[in-house]
């Protein structure tokens, strides 16, 4: 169950922690939390499979640890194991790179970091083991002008320098990972926005689920006005205020009620048209919606989802996507579904790749999945943007970003 209070992990800075087996990097992290955490052991390689830790760390905020394999681990499973941590490069927004200050630097941290530039993704490396190596300020000079990152020394078994590191942390962590907004940038301070969530047997029981919680909260953060309805009763809404929305945010799967009911001088959208954009590329999905276009029956298509969750009856990404782009095409096509964190090998085979709205992961992540789609040379759309599409209002849908509505013409 999502609290409101809660941070949700997608919205979390995801701080990765790589280095050589037995540099202290599960030390590192039970020392920046003031927890025990992870294991701690003598005995290389006590870390397998990548861990992740949801938690705060003060004064740096909500936060996902992920502890990694060691990079220099041998054997077929070990290179397995350094291959699976290497994954987690798609979802961090900062690495700490430990080494240990009586090893030095090796051929795998100048290859990790290499691996980084290619990915931006900024690096802190982190010279480990102080109390037992002492490192001057010529050493960390030239850590830094050999490996191009900011250097910081610590003691993961005493905390000295521990400090000085997450003033780094927050130095370098990527300048967006925070600042996004879902739909505050469209808003004026008392503007109002309706907010359209049908109560469905897909409807969480007591609660609303994760994109309409955090929509909401971002209309308020931004001194603008929420009202919430249900689909039956928006254009009743509408009528009873004083004066029209600013725009209307619906539930994809009630966009052909909404277009409806919603004056033609008020915007229209949707929570996972905003979520297109808050968590991923939207004009890169836009773009792949021109696709469906040319789907033929016969063609493979595959559905995403970041996440897994209690699938309904009329489930939106097995049984209502699929029926409508029959429908669409006008015969018959092959789906196949996955869920989770992997995609399968076979891309290429694909016509077009419908993804959900990602709220359950971050925006590093959710782009890493759309540059894989695109790497294998095929379009990829989320839900929100394919349903618009489907049902022909997809250029309404984007009334609120006039410049990505002209790509339609």
């Amino acid at each position: 169950m999502i609290k409101m209070h809660n941070t949700p992990r997608g919205n979390r800075l995801h701080i990765a922690i790589f280095g050589r087996r037995n540099a202290g990097k599960s030390s590192l992290i039970n020392s920046l939390t003031n927890q025990d955490i992870a294991v701690v052991s003598n005995i290389a390689g006590t870390t397998t499979d990548p861990v992740y830790k949801s938690m705060e760390i003060l004064p740096i905020g909500p936060v996902v640890i992920i502890d990694t394999a060691g990079i220099d681990d041998v054997g077929l499973l070990g290179e397995l194991r350094v291959e699976k941590s290497k994954e987690v490069l798609k979802k961090a927004d900062l690495v700490l790179l430990v080494i240990d200050a009586a090893e030095g630097i090796t051929i795998y941290e100048q290859d990790l970091i290499k691996e980084c530039q290619q990915r931006d993704l900024p690096v802190v490396t982190v010279i480990n083991k102080i109390d037992q190596n002492s490192v001057t300020d010529n050493d960390l000079a030239d850590y830094k002008n050999t490996l191009g990152t900011p250097v910081v020394a610590v003691s993961a078994l005493t905390g000295q320098g521990v400090a000085d590191l997450k003033i780094s942390i927050i130095q370098n962590a990527p300048k967006s990972w925070d600042d996004q907004t879902i739909i505050g940038d469209l808003l004026q301070p008392g503007d109002t926005v309706v907010l359209v969530v049908p109560i469905d047997l897909a409807a969480p029981k007591g609660r609303l689920i994760l994109p309409q919680v955090q929509t909401i909260r971002d209309i308020l953060d931004h001194d603008a006005i929420a009202v919430v309805a249900k689909e039956r009763e928006l254009k009743q809404t509408i009528d009873n205020l004083v004066c029209k929305p600013k725009m209307v945010v619906t539930d994809s799967q009630a966009f052909l009620k909404a277009d409806a009911d919603t004056p033609p001088d008020v915007l229209l959208t949707s929570f996972s048209i905003l979520f297109a954009r808050y968590k991923g590329d939207l004009e890169t999905l836009v773009d792949g919606a021109k696709a469906i276009e040319s789907l033929k029956p016969g063609d493979k298509v595959l559905i995403a989802e970041a996440c897994t969750h209690h699938r309904v009856e009329d489930d939106i990404g097995t049984v209502k996507i699929p029926r409508w782009m029959r429908q669409f095409v006008g015969g018959e096509l092959q789906f196949d579904w996955v869920s989770g964190t992997k995609f399968p090998h076979n891309l290429a085979e694909y016509k077009l790749v419908v993804h959900c709205g990602g709220c359950m992961i971050n925006r590093r992540e959710m782009l890493a999945r759309i540059m894989q789609v695109r790497q294998a040379g095929v379009p990829i759309v989320n839900y929100g943007v394919a349903i618009a599409h489907l049902h022909g209002i997809l250029r309404r849908a984007l009334s609120p970003f006039p410049h990505l509505a002209a790509m339609l013409d």
